[in-house]
């Protein structure tokens, strides 16, 4: 066992993974190599790429035992395709699959037969609610291989994660393989996730419910990537993509810490004309947005650019010119959708554009403002997002610690207690993100501010807002509820959660029954 950069014990191999890096700090792992190169084909003319079954393209494109292959969750709850094709495979008698998507959600249930049947023997990418909670019971002899947005796609393009397959739900395609996601009866909008695995797979299979005549415009994925094009009655149910509450929260103890983080972004001087700015799709996230459009309307600021999971509130202070441009990886609700086809400033942009943090510079870098949530963060500010306080996986990364390495201010906005559960403990049971890239911690009974952002603290106790120490929040929780309970682990290992450069940051325990 090694020791990593945040004091967790990191195991120097595991069988079916091979030997890992241990974390060595936010911005410590100098990349070196080359890119991933898929192999070489041709097109002959002539040759039609419409195949008429799925299972015709699974024969085409070789999928056998052992092999990886991957899918895109821009359709989020409502997608239809990754059960489509893990059914068929199961048909054909294909075992053995390690599946990379880039996330599963609830309706992705369908997945346990598969995996109790061998079908699907690991993971790689991220995991939400119930496949989580079943790779916590140690179904899998492999761990589950847990990424950022930005992590995934370096993982990719430097050839970590080699894809033998990439599987894309494509809400239009034309008949030579271009693709777009914002037109057609399940348009989802960017398609940013899945770029860095059409570049990079060895095969691309594109399964649409939307094939139009050649060329179909805008195209996000070009046919240069694209092997087969197969027509489906249906990949998705577009109403499933609406991520978080896409509502301002009402909850008067949500909104005042959501006008406690306005007001710590205020102070900080980052608010100015040209300032770049993200959020969630949670009811704090957007009241805090609430809070920066008025300031903004308020001083006539213009911001240059608004990122990540684009939602229907960014769309209207794009339209209200409030920001220059919109930078979306991925589409929150139908009303970003919409904006993505008739506004030119709202951009589509790859996982790798966003945040890959082995390229020669990826948008978070140039973020100012950032507002995240967390499971529990501890003393020294790190942040679980990925296990729940019983310990159980049921949440992935996101771009969660993309952001806080890249933005100048990042800020956690989260009640003290969640269902009489203390947020702030001592140590977080799951590291995700690591306390060097978080700044500032705002709950309803006080604003703790990283030591090691002494020119922050400087400017904020200017103001009037309640500034404490991080432990004396723990301390007040503790009052309140008790001292939590940890909860208890096997030794086997059931999920690595790997920093965005490759390097380990955590490790996932079996829980104890």
């Amino acid at each position: 066992m090694a020791i990593n950069a945040v004091g967790r014990e990191i195991p120097e191999e595991i069988k079916g993974v091979g030997e890992l890096n241990p974390y060595q700090g936010a911005f410590k792992t100098v990349p070196t190599g080359n890119k991933m190169s898929p192999n070489i084909s041709m097109q002959k003319r002539g040759e039609t790429k419409v195949l008429n079954s799925l299972e015709e393209a699974i024969k085409k494109v070789g999928v056998r035992n052992g092999m990886t292959i991957s899918f895109h969750h821009h359709l989020r709850n409502g997608d239809y395709v990754v059960a489509m094709v893990l059914d068929t495979l199961s048909n054909l008698g294909i075992k053995n699959i390690t599946i990379a998507p880039t996330a599963l959600f609830p309706a992705h249930k369908s997945i346990i037969k598969h995996i109790k049947s061998g079908v699907v023997t690991a993971i790689q990418g991220s995991v939400n609610g119930p496949i989580g909670r079943i790779a916590s019971e140690g179904v899998f002899d492999v761990p589950v291989i847990l990424r950022s947005h930005g992590g995934r796609a370096r993982a990719i393009e430097s050839g970590d994660l080699p894809i033998d397959v990439a599987f894309i739900a494509a809400p239009t395609a034309d008949i030579y393989g271009n693709i777009n996601g914002v037109k057609g009866p399940s348009a989802c909008g960017s398609l940013g996730y899945i770029v860095a695995d059409a570049m990079y797979a060895d095969k691309v299979v594109a399964i649409t419910d939307n094939l139009v005549d050649y060329p179909v415009a805008p195209i996000s994925i070009p046919q240069i990537y694209v092997d087969y094009v197969v027509k489906v009655n249906k990949i998705g149910d577009p109403k499933g993509i609406v991520s978080g509450t896409l509502e301002i929260t009402r909850d008067p103890l949500r909104l005042l810490i959501a006008e406690r983080a306005a007001s710590v972004i205020e102070a900080s001087g980052l608010l100015r004309n040209g300032f770049s700015f993200q959020t969630g799709a949670g009811g704090i996230s957007l009241a805090v947005a609430y809070h920066i459009r008025k300031i903004m309307k308020q001083h006539s600021i213009v911001g240059s650019f608004g990122s990540g999971g684009i939602t229907a509130y960014f769309v209207r202070m794009l339209e209200e010119k409030l920001f220059r441009v919109l930078l979306d990886v991925q589409s929150f609700d139908i009303e970003a959708v919409k904006s993505l086809i008739r506004n030119p400033n709202h951009l589509e942009m790859s996982a790798s554009f966003y945040a890959n943090p082995h390229n020669k510079g990826c948008a978070v870098n140039n973020l100012d403002i950032i507002i995240l949530g967390a499971t529990q963060i501890d003393t020294d500010f790190n942040v679980n997002v990925n296990t729940e306080s019983d310990g159980v996986l049921l949440h992935g990364i996101g771009g969660h610690m993309d952001t806080a390495a890249g933005a100048k201010l990042t800020i956690i906005v989260t009640p003290l207690l969640r269902g009489r559960i203390p947020i702030v403990v001592d140590k977080v049971i799951t590291i995700t993100t690591p306390g060097e890239t978080i700044d500032v911690l705002v709950t309803e009974r006080g604003i703790a501010v990283n030591p090691n952002r002494k020119d922050l603290l400087q400017r904020l106790k200017k103001t009037r807002l309640p500034l404490v120490n991080i432990e004396d929040l723990k301390k007040e929780a503790e009052k309140m509820t008790g001292k939590p309970e940890v909860p208890q682990f096997e030794n086997k290992i059931i999920g690595l959660v790997e920093y965005r450069d490759g390097t380990i940051i955590d490790v996932i325990r079996q829980v104890r029954k």
